[in-house]
């Protein structure tokens, strides 16, 4: 089936906002990439920001079916789920050229220039948190984790550690950096369970 017009940008908007970042996506390479006129963009966006703000929401979309696919698999224990999200993420990334996430990227870029996007992008990584601290108290209570282990704190320490192995596998385009820093926080994190 096709997509709508709306449909088509943000789904073009993915791919070239990862791969230019904000600042150097240009919208009419945009409309030229998708065929769609200028006026079209407007009647769907208020602006660049406004797009970019929708292209994140599309992106978290995707973050929340891999949440799904790997935080409810119940034939996995609770840490294996939690690092089979990472997984996902990373066989993700390799599809898109180890770019890295989006979030990242964008919150590296725009952060300390726009507070729009970066509460957005902090609300983004708030969501991912969440689940994965509720997958590591689950981990927790099964004896996976240490009795006295902090999951909240665990969870963020986790997305703090994955984002900047992100940034170095972005940089390499190599997935290296993320298979070693699962390796490590996974084996840190069960040596005193």
């Amino acid at each position: 089936m096709a997509l709508n017009t709306k449909e088509q940008l943000l789904e073009a908007g993915l791919s070239m906002l990862l791969k230019h970042g904000y600042n150097d996506l240009g919208i009419q390479a945009l409309l030229e990439a998708t065929g769609v006129p200028k006026g079209s963009f407007y009647h769907h966006f208020g602006s660049k920001e406004d797009f970019a703000l929708q292209v994140i929401d599309r992106y978290m979309q995707e973050v929340h079916q891999g949440l799904e696919a790997a935080l409810q698999d119940q034939t996995l224990r609770p840490l294996e789920r939690a690092r089979r999200f990472f997984e996902l993420s990373r066989e993700k990334y390799r599809q898109d050229g180890h770019l890295g996430c989006m979030l990242g990227a964008l919150g590296q870029e725009l952060s300390g220039v726009n507070p729009t996007f970066a509460r957005k992008i902090e609300d983004c990584f708030s969501v991912v948190t969440r689940h994965i601290a509720e997958c590591l108290e689950e981990a927790r209570q099964q004896g996976q984790l240490a009795p006295d282990a902090d999951p909240v704190e665990l969870a963020n320490l986790l997305l703090n550690c994955w984002e900047g192995a992100a940034l170095r596998s972005r940089l390499l385009r190599d997935p290296a950096p993320l298979d070693r820093m699962l390796d490590f926080y996974f084996a840190a994190a069960t040596r005193d369970a």
